[in-house]
């Protein structure tokens, strides 16, 4: 766990947010329909790091790409290539960011060009769980209490919750303790305290929460080959409260 004591470390650390925030409003310009993954790789690529910056994906444990882009049934971790973007695709994209060894980590989810209308539904409660998990990262409350925040929101909706992949503590490190998962108990887990960084983020299944992984070794998909979303924030706890460090300056995202 990584407990940001000094405001110098916090500095970087909030560069990084921003960078990756920026990073996600350049990658929402080419997320349409015609467009090749693999070139929106390689501009968000360069836009991190023509900041000073790194993509903190490309190399971790092999991955060959700087983003990863999920497409439909893909939930995450989709390896960018020739795949064309069609109209009416849910489209997930995960960005990382390492700016002077301080990681931050955040995705977001959206509808090309014309899509039904459960595509749309489920990216809107994929966000709003993604907030209302938020709100309970504060000081004294419980990893529980956001993942309940977040189960209630998306199986009211009539979605399921991914349960295989989770949330997780970052900063210092692209992944650290403690894990995030997006279903439970309140008044569960380890209790949540000033200077933890956070990255919360639940996948949302269109039907049923069982995934699989491809044969190419990372893209995960629903098994029933269901629609999916996924978003993500990367959150400081502060003493007043969740500091949302990749959302952009002017709060769309």
């Amino acid at each position: 766990m990584s407990i940001f004591l000094q405001e110098s470390d916090l500095i970087p650390l909030r560069k990084s947010g921003r960078i990756l925030a920026g990073a996600i409003n350049e990658a929402k310009k080419y997320i349409l329909p015609g467009m090749k993954t693999a070139f929106i790789d390689e501009i968000v690529e360069k836009f991190i790091i023509q900041r000073g910056a790194r993509p903190a994906f490309k190399g971790y444990r092999g991955f060959p790409a700087s983003l990863c882009i999920s497409i439909n049934e893909q939930v995450v971790h989709g390896i960018p290539g020739e795949r064309i973007i069609q109209d009416g695709d849910l489209v997930s994209v995960d960005i990382g960011v390492e700016y002077q060894g301080y990681f931050t980590d955040a995705a977001f989810s959206v509808v090309a060009g014309n899509g039904n209308g459960v595509a749309y539904q489920l990216v809107k409660v994929a966000k709003e769980s993604l907030f209302e998990g938020i709100q309970k990262a504060r000081i004294g409350n419980r990893i529980g209490d956001i993942s309940y925040a977040i189960q209630k929101c998306i199986e009211k909706n009539d979605f399921s919750v991914v349960r295989d992949f989770v949330g997780h503590g970052l900063g210092l490190s692209l992944h650290e303790e403690p894990q995030i998962p997006n279903f439970g108990s309140r008044n569960q887990g380890p209790i949540i305290k000033k200077g933890m960084v956070l990255a919360i983020e639940p996948m949302v299944n269109e039907k049923g929460f069982q995934v699989q992984i491809l044969d190419d070794g990372w893209t995960v998909v629903t098994r029933d080959r269901g629609l999916s979303a996924h978003y993500e924030h990367t959150v400081l706890i502060t003493e007043g409260g969740p500091e949302v460090l990749t959302m952009d300056r002017r709060g769309d995202e």
